[in-house]
Formats: C-alpha cells, structure tokens, sequence
C-alpha cells in the first residue's frame, strides 16, 4: 500500500443477502477487482452455523475472483452487528482470510456513508427489515426504527407480509374484495383457507418478506387491501425521516435541511411506497430533497473501508 493507493474489501451483510466487492482505491477512482454474493450472514435470522459457513463462502469467492490480492483493510455492514459476539466474529473470520486491519459496523452505517460520504443527511433502509439513521454536521447519529420483524421493521419487505396477511383476514371477515389470500395460498402450496391459517402461524414461520413483491402486484393492480398496506408502509417510514429529523434539530442544533435518501427493495422496487413517501415528506419537510435513486450500501463499506486503510 502506497500514500495514495489500497486495496479494500467492502460487505454488505443484509437481512435476505451479502455482498462483497475487493475494489482498488486511489486518487483518481475506483477499480473495482471482485464481486462475490452468498446468502444471509444475519445470525438472528440464519442461525449461527450457516451464517459462519455464508461467511467464509463469501469471503473464500470474492478473495478467489480479485486473484488472491492482499487486502490493505476491510469494512463490514452487517445487519445485527452490535450484537454481542457478532463484530468479534466477523474480525476473526476475516484475520483467518489474511485481513489484519478491519471494522464491523451495522449496514445502516455503510449505507449512510455510500449515500453522503460523511457528510450530513437522514437514509431510510426499508428491504427484508427497516431502519433509519441521520447524521449531524458534528457526525453524531440519531436513529428510529430497527428493532427487529417481531418488535417493530415498520414499512419492511417482512411487515408488507405480515400484515397484508392480518388485513385481508379482516377484509375477509367483512366480506371484503382481496386477492390477498388467494395469492399467498398460491405461493404457500396451501390448498385450504384452514392450512393457510395453519401455515401462517408455525414456529419457526413463513418467510413473510418473500410476500412482499406478491403484494406489490397486486397493490399495481388496484387490489384495495394491498393498495392500503403500501400506503401505510410509506407513512410508516415517512414517520422514521421526520423524527431521525426532528431529533438532529432539537439534540444536535441542525438548523438547515438536510438531504434523504434511500436503500432497499422495498422503495427501490416499489413505486407506490417510493412515490407516496415522497409525497409524504414534500407536505412535512417541503424544504427536504429527497433522492430517487437507491443506495448502493456496500459502496459505502469500500469508502470505510479506505479511511481504515489509511487511518
């Protein structure tokens, strides 16, 4: 590694995936030498064994792709990263694979920092989970949201599941039109309105996020009940932006608007919930800009992981 050259290795460690890329870094760009994906590294949602074996798959590929490059530092934005063990055991997976210098950081932070680079500015993660975290001009951060599919992930890929669910039971109590439960029978192999109630309720349970673009279809095709849950889940997050933002005014004295921005698939492949939320912010925040373009998170862990190299 030179004063003004490094090569880095980047994770985004989601609730769904993990991706990785070894990019060499200098002052004129970014050359990026590898791209590798595995599944889940998340152990809440995985489990510890497969997570350990994702892990080292990941890392085993990406390393193979870039030609066994040294790697100067890496940056890992992993999901669940502040519970405890996790970040000591990505350190050491990464030690095994000849990586010395390294940090471990939860993926809200490297998608902030793909977003704004350091600087100032509220992102909004609404994939298989949601979370939202702003930062001041000072760098202090302030968060709402993130406590889990069972504790909150308001306007999530796994809540937009969920609850299409529990709303077109009602509806169908009511004696309502949805298309809701024919379609999650569909996906589910369940033949009866009994086994899909029945499958729904198992421990552990479905994969309720897997519903999400299922939901999306049908909300594109005026289904009423999905039309309602995207609603909700656009006010769900535009309720996270606000109060990241009244939080960095009233804690930290920010007096100018800052920017938002957004990753995950739900707003990135979901026009309804991306057009309502902007809709939604436009009458709170008129002031606020709000991005339309995804955040690519792990172009947030190479540019952490940089500052790591040459730190």
């Amino acid at each position: 590694m030179t004063e003004s050259h490094a090569t880095v290795l980047g994770i985004d460690g989601g609730g769904t995936n993990t991706r990785a890329v070894i990019a060499r870094v200098h002052e004129g760009g970014t050359q990026v030498l590898a791209r590798a994906q595995a599944g889940s590294i998340k152990r809440l949602r995985v489990g510890v064994e497969t997570a350990e074996a994702n892990l080292r798959a990941l890392l085993r590929q990406v390393l193979d792709q870039s030609g066994a490059v040294q790697i100067h530092a890496a940056s890992a934005g992993v999901a669940s990263a502040y519970m405890p063990g996790v970040p000591e055991w990505i350190t050491a997976a990464l030690r095994d694979f000849g990586i010395e210098r390294s940090e471990v950081v939860g993926d809200e932070v490297i998608a902030l920092d793909a977003a704004f680079r350091g600087e100032p500015g509220i992102l909004q993660i609404a994939g298989t989970g949601s979370n939202c975290i702003g930062r001041a001009p000072s760098g202090a951060r302030e968060t709402a949201g993130g406590y889990s599919s069972i504790l909150g992930d308001q306007g999530s890929g796994y809540w937009i599941g969920l609850h299409a669910i529990r709303q077109a039971l009602q509806a169908f109590d009511r004696g309502e039109r949805t298309a809701i439960l024919d379609c999650v029978g569909a996906a589910w192999g369940t033949r009866t309105f009994e086994e899909l109630v029945s499958r729904g309720n198992e421990v552990p349970g479905p994969d309720f996020a897997a519903l999400a673009p299922v939901i999306n279809t049908l909300a594109e095709e005026s289904d009423p009940v999905a039309v309602n849950i995207l609603h909700q889940a656009a006010a769900d997050l535009a309720e996270f932006i606000l109060l990241v933002r009244h939080k960095l005014r009233a804690r930290h004295g920010l007096l100018e608007e800052v920017p938002a921005a957004f990753t995950g698939s739900v707003l990135e492949k979901m026009p309804i919930v991306r057009n309502r939320l902007a809709e939604l912010l436009t009458q709170s925040a008129p002031e606020m800009q709000f991005r339309q373009e995804a955040v690519v998170a792990v172009e947030g862990a190479l540019w952490r992981a940089q500052r790591v190299a040459f730190s």
